[in-house]
């Protein structure tokens, strides 16, 4: 899961079922019904995206970045139609189309706004005078009217005449930056929003402010609402009414006729988060909300109901759990008060609000469904799932005195939570009995906890806690370098784990033996015996702080997660480190394994969160019938040799992709009485692709002098019946040429001196003369 959404321009198509969102270099294509990025279009030149636009008939969508060009794409095919210079002599800052998607609007950081033909390619229009950024332009809805509207710097409102090509009025009433306009139904009255708080009505007839409606509040958008009686909104009559976002973090609904505010959004619990977008798709009938913590939050129109809500960018990944009795669903705890809770098969988001200081740590009881949250703002709630995945608060409770860093929930059953903070203190804290049972409707407002127990346990901060799977034991971790071992529930010390040479960062006890293991900032993981405190392996391999560690495979393994984006396997028995997985790009603070432990989650620094599967029993069933494989076609391999039939057997060698083997069968040719003809006639029956790979072994066999003749055999008869058109199209032949020539010139060097001394040994032999030896008759008797 990564970030999609990274701040700027947000817009809806019309038919309300995409989402256009700038994220960095790419603006991305969500698809509102799966939560999915379907389309990440980024130009070539891989600069920061300044400023988009969709066509009002979704056709069209244009680009532009800080390397001042501007890209037009079919973006459902995710490709540039069209790439030119924007000609502004500063990146573009906004754009807007008009009504018949033919005319595009841009307005720049050089003060200058620029009209383009997009259907016909060229500019038409280049209006100056504006002072500053110009940081808003848009098209009256009339295209007969061919007006043009911009603001800059200066906080006025231009209209500018396509037809004149001049300026016909520089409106005035905001004090402050002019963040939208937007138009009326006959095109007769025009509503702007600023910076400055208030809201203003236009008459565009004579080009005058009709009316100023405070809202108190600084507006980013605001929009102005079909005129009919809305009642779910206040709207009661066919007058002028519009909605407005800003820094207040709620919608609103004014009346333009009184100034009256008929209708405010009620406020969620937690900070307040202010909005930065707002649009409506009026023909879908959604509106689109953006929060400052990126969050996207879908509303159907007419009644302000949420629809959907898109995380869009988690910052700082701090804490990740699986959820639900199936892990069905995951929280995250990122740079935020507010918690995301995502259903995996849809990504579909919640987000939780309930903390007023960003949230540092989870935990997940043994059901799934109650799960606990700890936070800088000194205080840990308790949440619970429903059957329909809907999430509430239901309890809350505080006494530290400091930020709460981490927390544990009881393993047996769901009777009570621990907690260690900055304050050096653990804290026990019992949960009513009446709490984890699913008839407790969270109506009546979250139950308050109280803490049973307290106890100063280190002389630095506490890092990480955990609880024994009985429930009988409590570990802690901190920033003095030890680990400390307590009894529940009265907290007394009954030993103390030291040898680590920086603080802990994770302590975690064994779900099988008696055992704990704890992860330190020397980049080290130690395993513990609990009977003795003695330190019984010591794991080393990660270059930096190990920041989690949790057993794996009923544990015989461990799983640890590092600052230096690493995360790795290690397996106790022989202190081995089985697999690094490298995904990440900083810190992975978040570490959580499933149930079944066949899943593993994890979240870090650079944002993303990732979910790892366990693929062993995939890889040794995939290995077992690969060997299977292959010793099946070894024997059918043999029997074919054995029977003689070359083709065949030559085919299937190399399809297995094995140049000894294929080098067996062609040796196994070379050996028949009548092997010229029975090689040539095997290899020209051969497949193009089929050659293709023989000549690229024969490079191999080439480079060994034992198996040089093999090589030379097939490439004669390659050279001999191929045309070399044919051969020069094979892929990658120049290469294969080039490694074959070097060999088989030595190849020759080498037979040729053979040939010599052959030759000349054959020379001496028969220019030997002989001494005739004497025949046995003729020897005398006397002699014998």
């Amino acid at each position: 899961m990564e970030p999609f959404y990274k701040g700027g321009k947000v817009q809806l198509d019309q038919t309300g079922q995409h989402v256009f969102c700038v994220c960095g270099t790419k603006v991305n294509v969500l698809d509102v019904a799966s939560g999915a990025v379907v389309r990440s279009l980024e130009q070539e030149d891989q600069e920061d995206i300044t400023a988009f636009e969709l066509s009002p008939d979704d056709q069209v969508l244009v680009t532009a970045t800080r390397a001042l060009l501007l890209a037009q794409w079919a973006w459902r095919e995710g490709s540039i139609t069209r790439l030119w210079k924007a000609i502004h002599t500063a990146p573009v800052a906004t754009m807007a189309f008009d009504p018949t998607s033919t005319l595009l609007a841009t307005g720049g950081c050089d003060g200058a706004v620029r009209v383009w033909d997009i259907v016909r390619h060229y500019g038409t229009h280049h209006f100056r005078g504006s002072p500053g950024v110009v940081h808003l332009v848009t098209f009256h809805p009339d295209p007969a009217r061919l007006l043009l509207f911009s603001s800059a710097a200066d906080a006025t409102i231009r209209v500018w005449s396509l037809q004149d090509q001049s300026c016909l009025a520089v409106m005035t009433a905001h004090y402050s930056a002019v963040t939208s306009l937007t138009f009326s139904a006959d095109g007769h009255t025009m509503l702007s929003s600023g910076r400055d708080k208030i809201c203003v009505i236009w008459d565009l007839q004579s080009h005058q402010a009709t009316r100023t409606v405070p809202v108190f509040e600084s507006v980013e958008a605001a929009v102005l609402l079909p005129e009919e009686p809305v009642p779910k909104l206040g709207v009661k009559s066919k007058g002028l009414h519009f909605l407005t976002a800003g820094d207040q973090g709620l919608l609103r609904v004014w009346e333009a006729a009184s100034g009256q505010c008929v209708y405010a959004q009620p406020q969620p619990p937690g900070p307040r988060q202010e909005l930065t977008h707002c649009t409506l798709a009026q023909s879908a009938g959604l509106l689109l909300s953006v929060t400052t913590d990126h969050n996207l939050l879908l509303y159907e129109a007419r009644s302000l109901q949420l629809q959907k809500q898109f995380a869009g960018y988690s910052e700082e990944v701090l804490d990740v759990r699986f959820l639900g009795p199936e892990d069905s669903h995951i929280v995250v705890a990122s740079n935020s008060p507010s918690l995301k809770v995502f259903e995996l098969q849809t990504m579909t988001c919640q987000i939780l609000h309930g903390h007023t200081d960003i949230v540092l740590a989870l935990d997940v009881f043994r059901k799934g469904r109650l799960f606990a949250s700890c936070a800088k703002d000194q205080s840990i709630c308790i949440w619970r799932m429903n059957k329909a995945g809907r999430v509430a608060c239901v309890a809350q409770g505080s006494g530290h005195t400091h930020s709460v860093g981490t927390i544990c929930c009881s393993r047996l059953k769901e009777t009570f939570l621990v907690t260690g903070s900055q304050d050096c203190t653990v804290k026990l804290w019992p949960i009513p009995e009446a709490l984890p049972s699913k008839g407790t409707a969270p109506d009546s407002g979250p139950v308050l906890l109280q803490a049973q127990a307290t106890q100063r346990c280190h002389d630095k901060d506490i890092n990480s806690v955990a609880v024994a799977p009985n429930d009988k034991l409590l570990a802690t971790g901190s920033q003095d370098r030890t680990a400390k071992l307590w009894s529940l529930p009265h907290c007394q010390l009954l030993g103390v784990f030291s040898g680590h040479r920086r603080g802990l960062w994770c302590v975690q006890f064994s779900p099988m033996d008696q055992v704990l293991a704890t992860a330190s900032a020397d980049g080290t993981i130690k395993l513990w015996a609990l009977q003795d405190f003695t330190c019984l392996k010591t794991f080393e391999g990660h270059d930096a702080s190990v920041l989690k560690v949790v057993f794996v495979s009923r544990g015989t393994q461990l799983l640890s997660s590092g600052s230096d984006g690493l995360v790795k396997l290690w397996t106790i028995k022989n202190n081995e480190c089985v697999k690094t997985l490298d995904a990440h790009e900083d810190k992975v603070w978040g570490l959580h394994c499933s149930r079944l432990d066949n899943r593993a989650l994890t979240g870090a620094s650079d944002s993303c969160v990732i979910l790892w599967k366990d693929v062993t029993e995939e890889e040794q069933s995939e290995e077992q019938a690969r060997q299977e494989e292959e010793a099946v076609k070894q024997q059918e391999l043999d029997n074919l040799l054995h029977e003689k039939r070359y083709l065949r057997a030559l085919g299937l060698a190399i399809s297995l992709d094995r140049p000894h083997t294929v080098l067996t069968v062609i040796q196994a040719i070379r050996r028949d009485p009548e092997a010229c003809e029975k090689l040539g006639a095997t290899v020209l029956r051969l497949r193009r692709d089929q050659k293709e790979a023989l000549l690229r072994f024969c490079v191999t066999w080439n480079t060994n002098s034992r198996h040089c003749h093999e090589a030379q055999a097939v490439l004669g008869v390659l050279l001999r019946h191929e045309a070399p058109e044919e051969l020069l199209a094979y892929p990658g032949v120049q290469a294969s040429l080039e490694a074959l020539l070097p060999y088989t010139e030595r190849h020759f060097q080498r037979l040729s001196r053979t040939l010599q001394a052959a030759t000349f040994l054959d020379f001496l032999w028969h220019n030997m003369k002989l001494p005739t030896l004497p025949t046995a008759s003729s020897v005398a008797p006397s002699a014998l």
